[in-house]
């Protein structure tokens, strides 16, 4: 049997009708030479058979590894990924979306990378690399050295690192900075939360891929601005408190720009984020993309 209380990473799953793709992500699981973790599976309202699929999955699953499914009222992936690591056993937690794989070395690659580290009260997890399904190559630049100790911030603007990075945190960190839940709104965009992060802990980034990413056609990634669009506070707040950041100048002007770009989306009862005075004058430029993106 296995100890349900001791695993070292929470694999957690947000999914919004994504039945037929779970059973892919199930067996990439299946095949991890390293079996230290958990599946959870939050079910963040879906009208489809996913909760058919995961009873099924389950009941094949033979204690392979701990899976537990929960389901809740549509809010979007934020509120759900808040849900899982509220529900977290593991001592990490790795977000896997339902759209996507693991390599089958990831959960060993990631054990054994978290040994280097553990228990550095400043590092809040670690990091590795993106893999395209469709090409099979990394995802951006890759990081200049193997290892690199830094935040998140540092990681994109002085490593000049691009592309997508897969984070795994402590489970600790995720509820000491949960997703902003925002009524009427559901998308944050996890930049938020990461530089959010990255005020207080590093980050121990790997040069290897440990996660597979296949962008779907109906995906949060291809419909990006109109789910930013639709949930003006959280997009706001996020471009606002960039400005803030120690980042290069051009950086800020750009997130000021988007900080107005989504000023016009808000409705009435929207909390608008402060944002310094020195970027007004930008509020013209938000206004011409606004209104591109309608």
């Amino acid at each position: 049997m296995i100890d349900r209380s001791k695993m070292l990473i929470s694999v957690i799953t947000p999914s919004y009708n994504r039945a037929a793709l779970l059973p892919r992500l199930y067996k990439s699981l299946c095949d991890q030479t390293c079996r230290d973790f958990e599946w959870i599976v939050v079910d963040d309202g879906s009208t489809d058979n996913t909760k058919d699929v995961m009873a099924s999955l389950t009941s094949d699953n033979s204690m392979a590894f701990p899976i537990r499914y929960i389901r809740k009222e549509n809010g979007g992936k934020h509120t759900a990924v808040n849900r899982g690591v509220k529900e977290a056993k593991g001592q990490l937690v790795m977000i896997a979306d339902d759209d996507d794989l693991l390599p089958s070395v990831a959960i060993d690659i990631i054990k054994k990378s978290w040994a280097d580290v553990d228990p550095q009260p400043s590092v809040g997890g670690i990091a590795g690399l993106d893999i395209n399904k469709r090409t099979g190559g990394i995802i951006g630049s890759g990081l200049p050295e193997e290892h690199i100790l830094c935040n998140a911030i540092d990681v994109r603007y002085k490593y000049h690192v691009t592309g997508d990075l897969k984070e795994v945190f402590r489970t600790d960190v995720l509820r000491e900075f949960p997703f902003p839940e925002i009524n009427g709104e559901k998308f944050c965009p996890e930049q938020l939360v990461w530089f959010r992060i990255a005020q207080k802990y590093s980050l121990f980034y790997i040069n290897k891929p440990i996660y597979i990413a296949e962008y779907q056609t109906d995906g949060l990634t291809a419909s990006i601005t109109r789910a930013r669009m639709r949930s003006p506070r959280a997009s706001m707040l996020t471009y606002a408190e960039l400005t803030t950041y120690r980042v290069p100048f051009m950086v800020k002007v750009k997130a000021a720009i988007n900080y107005w770009r989504f000023w016009y989306c808000r409705r009435p009862d929207t909390v608008i984020p402060p944002i310094r005075h020195r970027w007004y004058w930008l509020k013209p430029l938000g206004w011409g993309m606004h209104r591109r993106d309608i």
